[in-house]
């Protein structure tokens, strides 16, 4: 695809209001022809396509974000309007715009297009969902419209790609004209960022294109108005998405469980076939411990985030995601947080990977900020090995009250402590760290439509190269360096103690050991921690080598187990627990939030808060439970 997309092909910007139909008409006019990066010193996607032309012409099409106007507020209308002026750093000047427009709701698209007229640039107008707006008696005369905008339009329904040829040929035609022109006098652009009282004169002249081209207005979808009674209802409409999210929460546990366990047994395959066929030494060990187990650690959480990105594109693509934003954002905006913060936070019980990666959808950047910190105070399916562990050793399994199993009890009391201290954390940065006016949700609500699964196809694809291409790179770096510190320098041939302990995080857990005494850990613990840093599930190995314990899983967990009840007290269990609640993030959802802001100050943030968390939380833990106890 690199190879196809060269530097002298013109290139076509896709320009359009959210909830359009862009995107669709990019997958119509690109198919599978396209590629996804990021652009120079942001994390704002770039989606570019190659479009061959019948003459057999090229051109680049690239995907710009949704946007209602030239003036930037957020990082990815900035983007927009950097790209469509030839202002963005590392981007050359785009060639034409093809600026989309929901046929039903011209108001918006009009706008818009009166301001990229001024670029000096190009435009073609795509009409896009034409059909709709015929089925709901929207009619205008597309020819007296051209001639009041002074561009071509062209009708269009991408998901049936019809007007696509027609598109297609009337921005070569504009562009072979615009070349002409700009061979004898270079048109400038004359854009400047309009004031209130331009914005008024835009939509004046909005209503005098529409009356001069005889528009006349349809109505408003009669299913989408039925529908949304009962979606935005107060009670009822909250209720169902709970329940909606419930379900959506159940499945990336349940749909990705057999994908990510036969995963795990390929791997674990790999890693014993490579081991079995290669003699022992350092380069069998960086293969199986750290390239192979690495970067298994990474392509498991695949199938979470598919099924997680399905969901939400289905939502998308469908209308009710706005819908689902709308209902939440009077609770959300008790702790200063957008509406659109709670599908991430909710997809960041299966794992705060996916969950920051979705922060994507909040335009404000200090509330995303804010939701990436406290995503991975959500209760990741990574620490259920290590609540499981703890729980089974020292938390009775008796009923109380007839029907509440203690040890369930407690694994509730570790998830709603998650929650609200992420509550309480989200309070305390909006208020006094990462301050801000809460803005409004101003959102259009589109309307319902059956979703294209074509385009969710390619969607989920380009999610999953995502995350495999960038974040499994850097993931895989810090598990490599995980492994050098946990395998050197190697044991004496007369070592009577595990490896771990002569190597290096077997020394820095010695060194750690006075530091964590405080909260009752002793040097073992601090051993497991460094390790659990890769993934907190790793713990539980980490501890298991620590006391010598060998066999299958099952048997470390059970053996394990028994071990800590004479090893530990109760108190240190305790603090454990109360540790992994607030635990520093693993080393893959800090690769993430570093991707994601592409900055590392907010990944240290992160891991500086968590971890000043999780000590605060298991000293206190530790110390009354001493007192309470009396261990």
């Amino acid at each position: 695809m690199a190879s196809e997309l060269l530097l002298n092909d013109p290139r076509i910007a896709l320009v359009g209001n959210p909830n359009c139909g862009k995107t669709a008409l990019f997958n119509a006019l690109t198919g599978s022809r396209q590629k996804v990066a990021n652009y120079p010193g942001v994390t704002v996607e770039k989606r570019e396509g190659l479009l061959s032309t019948k003459e057999g012409n090229k051109l680049r099409i690239i995907d710009l974000p949704g946007t209602y106007s030239l003036r930037a507020r957020s990082v990815d209308e900035r983007v927009t309007r950097e790209v469509v002026l030839g202002q963005l750093l590392g981007e050359s000047p785009v060639d034409g715009i093809i600026c989309v427009a929901d046929a039903t709701n011209l108001h918006l698209g009009l706008r818009l297009v009166l301001e990229l007229k001024k670029t000096g640039k190009p435009v073609i107008l795509a009409l896009n969902m034409m059909d709709i707006a015929k089925k709901r008696g929207y009619e205008i005369d597309l020819n007296l419209l051209s001639q009041q905008i002074g561009a071509p339009v062209v009708p269009t329904v991408a998901i049936k790609k019809n007007g696509i040829t027609n598109l297609v040929a009337a921005v070569q035609q504009e562009i072979d004209k615009f070349s002409k022109l700009n061979t004898q006098n270079s048109i400038a652009s004359t854009w400047v960022e309009p004031n209130s009282q331009d914005v008024r004169a835009y939509h004046k002249e909005v209503e005098r294109i529409l009356n001069e081209s005889k528009r006349k207005q349809g109505c408003v979808s009669a299913f989408t108005q039925k529908v949304d009674k009962v979606l935005l209802h107060p009670v009822f409409g909250v209720s169902i998405l709970l329940v909606t999210l419930f379900l959506i929460f159940q499945a990336v546990f349940t749909w990705a469980k057999i994908p990510q366990e036969a995963l795990e047994s390929s791997f674990e395959f790999l890693q014993t076939y490579v081991a079995s066929v290669m003699p022992d030494g350092a380069l069998k060990s960086l293969l199986t411990d750290g390239i192979i187990a690495g970067v298994g650690s990474v392509v498991v959480f695949l199938p979470q985030i598919i099924t997680l990105f399905l969901f939400i594109l289905l939502l998308e693509d469908s209308g009710y995601m706005a819908r689902a934003a709308f209902l939440m954002d009077k609770l959300m905006g008790g702790v200063g947080l957008h509406g659109k913060a709670f599908i991430p936070l909710l997809s960041s019980f299966a794992c705060a990977i996916p969950g920051i990666m979705s922060t994507r959808t909040i335009e404000n950047k200090k509330d995303r900020i804010v939701t990436i910190l406290i995503s991975p105070l959500m209760a990741c399916s990574a620490r259920i090995p290590v609540y499981a562990l703890i729980i089974a050793a020292f938390i009775p399994s008796k009923t109380i009250f007839g029907f509440v199993n203690i040890q369930g009890l407690v694994m509730f009391l570790l998830y709603a402590g998650g929650i609200v201290a992420a509550l309480i954390i989200a309070f305390v940065l909006k208020k006094f760290i990462i301050k801000g006016h809460r803005e409004p949700l101003l959102m259009e609500l589109p309307t319902y439509k059956i979703p294209n699964f074509k385009n969710i196809l390619i969607g989920l694809l380009e999610r999953a190269k995502i995350f495999l291409k960038k974040a499994g790179t850097i993931i895989l770096a810090m598990m490599v360096v995980i492994w050098f510190l946990s395998s050197y320098p190697k044991a004496p041939l007369n070592a009577i103690k595990p490896d771990i302990d002569y190597s290096f995080a077997g020394i820095l857990g010695h060194w750690l050991e006075p530091l964590l005494a405080p909260v009752g850990f002793n040097w073992q613990i601090a051993v497991a921690l460094i390790p659990g840093m890769a993934a907190r599930e790793v713990a539980v190995a980490a501890l298991g080598s620590v006391y010598s314990i060998s066999g299958s899983e099952d048997a470390v967990r059970e053996g394990l187990a028994a071990t800590l009840v004479h090893a530990w007290t109760l108190p240190t269990a305790l603090a454990l627990l109360a540790w992994y609640v607030f635990a520093p993030q693993c080393a893959p959802t800090l690769a993430v939030t570093k991707r994601e802001t592409n900055s590392w100050l907010w990944p240290t943030v992160m891991f500086l808060y968590m971890f000043s968390l999780a000590y605060l939380g298991a000293f206190g833990v530790y110390h009354l439970s001493n007192y309470f106890l009396g261990a």
